[in-house]
């Protein structure tokens, strides 16, 4: 068997591991916690639908300049909203993964916000070369996208795997099998577009790769939703973590300070019940060393 024919088999296997993927996430009561997933499978499963009507439709029902217009607009737009999507995946699995440390998801998601627009503005840049143009323009950016998804992807799966003991995590957990499916596809995109940038050649070799690591992840994430997901551990953390030492200090850089009033204050932004109020609390304790006098000359004497 052929590279060409067997990356075209994976391309009629993809769209049904997706509606498999599909299926275990609905039967599992996952869709509201991972939602960005559900969605990146949608539409990676309606693309692959539609770019194989496409193509078995090519010189049958569609005149084949017509299929090959249909299947590149296709194509590429879903792949960049793939890319997208794949970013939210990311975002939503990090908040996730440091939900019991309020302090340092509040500050990872920040980081991750900034790291992501500076990723996703140079991707554009880097797009906007003198040299590209109309479709090379669009072909360009979605690869740089997929770059920057890639890479950020692989930086959640390094964090995940070094931060799940101390998160109350285990290798069951559908946090770990979501990141580690995606940092399969993430690595393969990397190492294809690193060997298709030197050899063009490699084209029906890398649609193989590609075709592989998405059934596999897709298989790996169909076990993870099919068995029961094991409960999360209770947190317990020594007094002298990292973890706990930094979750502190980003709650409280993430406080609201209080607010004092100091001086010049005039009366006229207190309310009437209020004035009143304090009125009667000067005038009790004012009072009280007064009424509180006798009694102490009479036990003394």
């Amino acid at each position: 068997m052929t590279a060409s024919s067997f990356a075209h088999q994976l391309f009629y296997l993809e769209p049904v591991f997706c509606a498999a993927v599909l299926l275990a996430l609905f039967r599992s009561g996952s869709v509201k916690k991972f939602p960005t997933l559900a969605a990146l499978l949608a539409v990676r499963f309606l693309s692959g639908t539609a770019c194989l009507a496409f193509v078995g439709l090519s010189g049958k029902g569609i005149e084949k300049h017509l299929a090959y217009k249909l299947y590149f607009y296709t194509y590429w737009p879903s792949y960049a909203i793939e890319a997208i999507l794949s970013l939210a995946v990311i975002y939503s699995i990090f908040k996730l993964a440091m939900a019991p440390l309020k302090g340092l998801a509040t500050l990872g998601v920040l980081v991750f916000r900034w790291a992501a627009a500076i990723s996703i503005t140079i991707s554009i840049g880097m797009a906007m070369g003198p040299h590209f143009s109309g479709l090379t323009f669009l072909i360009n950016l979605v690869t740089q996208l997929q770059q920057t998804s890639s890479i950020l992807t692989l930086c959640l799966l390094l964090f995940v795997c070094f931060a799940i003991r101390p998160m109350g995590l285990t290798f069951q957990s559908r946090i770990f099998g979501i990141s580690l499916g995606l940092g399969i596809m993430a690595t393969t995109n990397l190492v294809d577009l690193a060997w298709l940038s030197h050899n063009a050649y490699l084209f029906s070799i890398a649609n193989v790769t590609r075709g592989v690591a998405a059934c596999l992840s897709m298989f790996i994430w169909s076990a993870y939703f099919a068995i029961p997901e094991p409960k999360r551990r209770l947190i317990v953390l020594p007094t002298t973590s990292p973890f706990l030492r930094w979750n502190q200090i980003s709650m409280a850089l993430g406080d609201d300070p209080g607010f004092v009033a100091v001086g010049g204050v005039p009366p006229e932004i207190f309310a009437p019940a209020e004035i009143e109020i304090m009125r009667r609390a000067s005038v009790k304790m004012s009072s009280t060393p007064a009424q509180s006098e006798p009694g102490l000359l009479s036990r003394l004497a």
